[in-house]
């Protein structure tokens, strides 16, 4: 070996920490969740390769000014806020908005849903944090990895790791969490009620006029939130339009999984053992696992509040759908649903508070960001 490289070697050496090992084993256990356990296999397995890379020492690959290429990609499309947007792209592609329209009164469930945000926020202030910190902790209760990540990068970029991390990872542990709040909000006689699916169709019409009207109303009253409610709101009108079929394929497909990849890679970046290793990390995994609790409290409790004003006509296990963790609270809706009662379908009505959710994340953290930059 020459002198050069034994050199370059004790150098790599020197600035190689403990720190910077136990986050590449870290990255080691979220690429091992994303393969074995399945667990949002699609962010959780770039984050934790990204990860490794960032605590590899004097590669420069995180150092924008060195022309590291995850250096570049957290400046181009993290900083910029442009790989979450296109993502909401993606998503409103995706989305069917029709079973929110057919039964409006599903958008109080997404609403309530939502209540892990502030009730986090105001934890996170007594714990020593300052209000932007707060803020960013608290969006990991909207359970909608764009925008934890859209938020923290504008508030808390030092946080950015740690949120987006605790964000992915309790999306991906809904059919865990979620079940033994509802069981526990719920009486067996609440769990049995059915609630007959009569389709009340939407026309086309309809379909086409609500993303437009959303974006105008919401940008409107909350302007910090257009960005986002304006990508979400296009992807879907591209999809409700019908005349731009492959757009709404490549906005489903090429655009969503290509900015996926560079979204993962770049949020890992983030978790160099330096900044990670905090004991703040450790009160941000906490404090977000109590905002997806809340969260699914406050659904159910409106969902119960529903079954008494309906005349017990309505089934409280719905208001666990009203995150955006979608569709995947609305399929443990029907499943716990089915465990009581075989013939028990809640799936479209599930699916109603679902897509109000993801609405109403989108929009609390446009609030979020109108009130900390004081823009009423």
């Amino acid at each position: 070996m020459e002198i050069a490289d034994l050199t370059s070697l004790l150098g790599a050496l020197q600035v190689f920490s403990i720190k910077n090992l136990i986050m590449i084993l870290a990255g080691g256990v979220l690429i091992y969740l994303a393969i074995k356990k399945d667990f949002e296999p699609v962010l959780l397995l770039p984050i934790g390769f990204g990860a490794i890379l960032a605590n590899l020492p004097l590669t420069g690959i995180t150092d924008p000014v060195e022309g590291g290429f995850l250096g570049v990609l957290y400046q181009a499309g993290v900083q910029t806020e442009l790989f979450p947007l296109l993502i909401f792209i993606g998503i409103g592609a995706m989305t069917d908005f029709g079973p929110l329209l057919e039964n409006p009164k599903m958008a109080l469930l997404g609403a309530a849903g939502q209540v892990g945000i502030f009730g986090t926020l105001l934890l996170a202030l007594n714990f020593g944090f300052n209000l932007n910190e707060a803020a960013s902790i608290g969006i990991i209760g909207a359970i909608d990895g764009p925008t934890a990540i859209y938020v923290s990068a504008r508030l808390a970029p030092h946080l950015l790791g740690p949120i987006a991390v605790t964000a992915y990872s309790y999306m991906s542990l809904v059919p865990i969490i979620q079940p033994p709040v509802m069981r526990l909000l719920t009486t067996q006689k609440e769990r049995t009620v059915r609630m007959p699916y009569t389709e009340k169709p939407v026309s086309k019409t309809v379909k086409i006029l609500f993303p437009i009207l959303v974006t105008i109303v919401i940008s409107l009253l909350s302007p910090k939130a257009s960005p986002l409610i304006a990508t979400l709101m296009f992807g879907n009108l591209m999809r409700e339009s019908g005349v731009v079929e492959r757009l709404t394929k490549s906005a489903q497909n090429e655009i969503a999984n290509v900015t996926t990849i560079f979204l993962g890679l770049t949020v890992g970046s983030t978790m160099s053992g330096d900044t990670f290793i905090q004991s703040s990390t450790v009160l941000i995994l906490g404090m977000g696992l109590l905002a997806f609790v809340l969260d699914t409290v406050g659904g159910l409790l409106v969902g119960k509040l529903m079954y008494i004003l309906s005349g017990k006509k309505f089934n409280p296990l719905i208001g666990a759908a009203g995150i955006s963790a979608f569709p995947m609270s609305a399929r443990i809706v029907q499943k716990i649903g089915q465990e009581y009662d075989l013939e028990n379908f809640l799936l479209m009505h599930a699916m109603g508070a679902n897509t109000a959710g993801q609405l109403g994340s989108v929009v609390a953290g446009g609030v979020v960001l109108m009130l900390l930059s004081g823009a009423f």
